[in-house]
């Protein structure tokens, strides 16, 4: 048996999936997430065969997620998503995600797929990697990604200064580099342009 772990904020969503995918005779599903934080926490507890991630959850994204988790044990990581960014696929890669999967997939190919995965193989949407390929490449440095992502949490600059270990003089730089290289009038127009191209 393949024993999996569920993600997904959207619990009619997850719940639906679990059932479906119960139906396969080497398929269990031996815990559920509605959140990234809670998903971290069951797969370390539960230690499953592979691990299936909404992108988009609370607390912790998909990615965010999948970078926990693999930090403490090499597990298959498959992420499922409804807005594929292509920017976000080659996050997910970097962090060692096995799998970038539409939400879109019937059931009965999401199970092949998964097998797949947790043979050893990997698996990612043909249309998503085609976009990718075409993609610009990201024009930031990661300090200036990683305080845009405190941007999007909505902390201020003296907050971002003291989680990044980094001086507010500093962090106003790394700023306005990055809204200069993104053409935005602030930061939090910077953040959304970085979150909506899928760089953090």
């Amino acid at each position: 048996m393949i024993r999996l772990l569920l993600a997904d904020d959207e619990d009619l969503i997850r719940e639906a999936l679990a059932t479906l995918l119960e139906l396969e005779p080497d398929l269990v599903v031996v815990a559920q997430a509605g959140d990234g934080e809670r998903a971290v926490a069951l797969a370390a507890e539960h230690a499953p065969d592979l691990v299936v991630l909404d992108l988009e959850m609370p607390v912790f994204d998909g990615v965010e997620a999948a970078r926990r988790i693999l930090s403490r044990r090499q597990v298959p990581v498959v992420l499922l998503t409804r807005h594929a960014r292509p920017g976000v696929l080659r996050r997910a890669l970097a962090s060692g995600v096995r799998g970038f999967v539409p939400k879109t997939t019937p059931a009965d190919r999401l199970a092949r797929i998964l097998r797949d995965v947790h043979a050893g193989g990997r698996y990612v949407d043909s249309e998503i990697a085609a976009t990718a390929l075409t993609e610009d490449a990201c024009p930031l440095t990661e300090r200036e990604l990683e305080v845009l992502r405190l941007v999007r949490e909505g902390l201020s600059a003296g907050a971002i200064a003291d989680a990044a270990h980094l001086a507010p003089g500093t962090v106003r730089n790394y700023l306005s580099s990055a809204m200069a290289k993104l053409a935005a009038p602030t930061r939090v127009e910077a953040a959304r342009i970085a979150w909506e191209e899928g760089w953090i």
